[in-house]
């Protein structure tokens, strides 16, 4: 990436304003993003959905938003992210426009896979912010882009009461105005990333042969699988077994995206500070611990509640960790690395609702799934140790 004399390349104005405009633009993706999770009891009556179905419905969206986010992150590196990511966002209104209009699960899954490309913000997010800061401030600028994260919170916050006294498809007029607002001001407002136009395809690809990228993928898928599962899945659990209405479901599934969210600054401020890998160790020592606590506490309300908000600490402080390491992978491609992280961190969202769902449909019980999440919790942390504590492999800072 060009750290390349980033002042440079534009005043300290252009950067905070790439920054600041970024980060709100990614929140704005993300809420349509995660559009079906706050509105997912609503939705599973008015097309009568299994659980099963349900839970297909929830990972649809994701399931796109990380396999693209491979090629549109080296699009970013190669273009341009301004240019990226209003193309980006002219795009998500065509499925915001087709969801109030079907009367089909099919058509849904349709227009959920769609509307999934959203989520494909978070690698242009990262490529166009971070290449106006110089390396010993990428922690802290990463960790403020990646907090679009919490238009998951917001949407779980805001959906439900929409849709609740303005009707199901005012939640989407809603997005689409949202949208439209944002990318004029995107527009307007923030200049175009410094790209190298001598870059191509194969060399961006050439990350893949790198160990570390599959390293820090496999740490990401699930750090931010855990987000973006449990942010999803929160509703339904205490919809479910707590028979909670829709509305304060969607309020405790904000207060676990906001937590997980908030603290990832805080993950890449210490990354910036002390050495990741060793900060790493303990987030995934916390996760198996607090996965732990979950699976036991399905019967009390007030134990899964405090289990999910300090998973929710863990898996953010984690997030904001890997993604400092994200610029060491491969300078100059860095939109690249984050298209293979994410994209593996996204789909650490995708399967896990899937499979829980399924257990749940077979058992009847969620603790078995929750168990297979401490397991990969488990596999993370032992391949950390043995290849980065024990096999003592660095990453200059």
């Amino acid at each position: 990436m060009s750290n390349v004399k980033n002042v440079a390349h534009g005043s300290r104005a252009n950067a905070y304003t790439a920054l600041i405009l970024s980060t709100l633009a990614m929140i704005v993706c993300f809420m349509s993003w995660s559009n079906f999770a706050p509105l997912a009891s609503q939705v599973a009556q008015m097309f009568h959905l299994s659980v099963a179905e349900r839970t297909l419905l929830l990972a649809t969206p994701v399931l796109l938003g990380s396999i693209m986010r491979i090629p549109v992150g080296i699009l970013s590196d190669r273009y341009g992210g301004k240019k990226v990511y209003l193309i980006l966002m002219a795009f998500i209104l065509i499925p915001l426009l087709m969801i109030p209009h079907v009367h089909s699960f099919g058509m849904l899954l349709f227009a959920a896979l769609l509307v999934g490309m959203s989520g494909t913000s978070f690698a242009v997010g990262v490529s166009y912010a971070s290449v106006w800061f110089p390396a010993e401030q990428q922690g802290l600028a990463l960790g403020i882009v990646s907090m679009g994260n919490m238009g998951n919170a917001v949407a779980a916050m805001t959906l439900p009461y929409i849709s609740k006294t303005a009707g199901f498809d005012a939640v989407y007029y809603f997005l689409i105005i949202l949208t439209i607002i944002f990318g004029l001001l995107f527009a307007i407002f923030c200049k175009e990333m410094p790209v190298d136009k001598s870059k191509t395809i194969a060399g961006a690809l050439s990350v893949a042969k790198d160990s570390g990228t599959w390293y820090l993928s496999l740490f990401y898928f699930l750090t931010f699988g855990l987000f973006v599962s449990f942010t999803n899945l929160t509703p339904t659990f205490l919809t479910g077994m707590f028979k909670f209405n829709p509305v304060m479901a969607g309020l405790y599934s904000a207060l676990f995206a906001f937590v997980c969210t908030l603290v990832r600054p805080v993950g890449g401020y210490l990354a910036d500070k002390k050495r990741p890998m060793s900060l790493l160790q303990w987030t995934f020592i916390a996760i198996i611990v607090f996965g732990l606590w979950i699976m036991l506490s399905f019967h009390s309300q007030g134990f899964f509640i405090a289990g999910i908000v300090l998973i929710g600490l863990s898996a953010g402080i984690g997030n904001g960790v890997v993604f400092k390491m994200v610029p060491y992978i491969s300078k100059g491609n860095t939109g690249a690395v984050t298209g293979f992280v994410g994209a593996m961190g996204g789909l650490g969202g995708f399967f896990p609702p899937l499979v829980i769902g399924y257990i749940y449909q077979w058992t009847g019980s969620y603790e078995l799934g929750i168990g297979l999440l401490v397991l990969t919790g488990v596999i993370c942390w032992f391949a950390l140790w043995k290849h980065y504590i024990h096999g003592d492999v660095h990453i200059v800072k």
